[in-house]
């Protein structure tokens, strides 16, 4: 399974990628540090038919330049990329961020625990669902 991890927060990329890795071994991770980086990114597979697709998009909401929930929209409203899974991973509980995200066809919303041994287990648990559990399309 290959991730795309879109934050801009290095502490906050660093746990996510150590954790992946510890828990469920060397899954590929790719990132990318802010919104605009990002769009024009999406844009560049949606232009490639060919182009090797994440197999889940992990979303940070407040990124620079471009926010998560914009990214969120145009990921889900352009044709070739809506069905890649987008998991929102943000250290926001509002019920608005999560209204929104869902509106925008966000898959997941998950808010990072403070807890490093809770952050790692719900990724660990996220990483089984989605590659063990969840059937994907066959053109992600």
């Amino acid at each position: 399974m290959n991730y795309l991890l879109i934050e801009d927060d290095d502490d906050h990329a660093r746990l996510t990628t150590r954790s992946l890795e510890r828990e469920v071994g060397a899954p590929c991770i790719d990132r990318i540090r802010d919104g605009e980086s990002a769009l024009q990114y999406m844009r560049s597979l949606a232009a490639n038919p060919h182009a090797h697709r994440p197999s889940m998009i992990l979303l940070d909401l407040k990124l620079p330049r471009i926010s998560g929930l914009e990214l969120l929209s145009e990921i889900k409203s352009t044709p070739a990329l809506r069905r890649i899974p987008v998991v929102v991973l943000t250290t926001s509980d509002a019920e608005s961020d999560r209204n929104e995200a869902f509106d925008r066809h966000a898959n997941a919303y998950l808010v990072k625990p403070l807890d490093f041994e809770e952050f790692r287990n719900m990724l660990r648990s996220v990483h089984e669902f989605w590659s063990r559990w969840n059937r994907p399309t066959s053109d992600i």
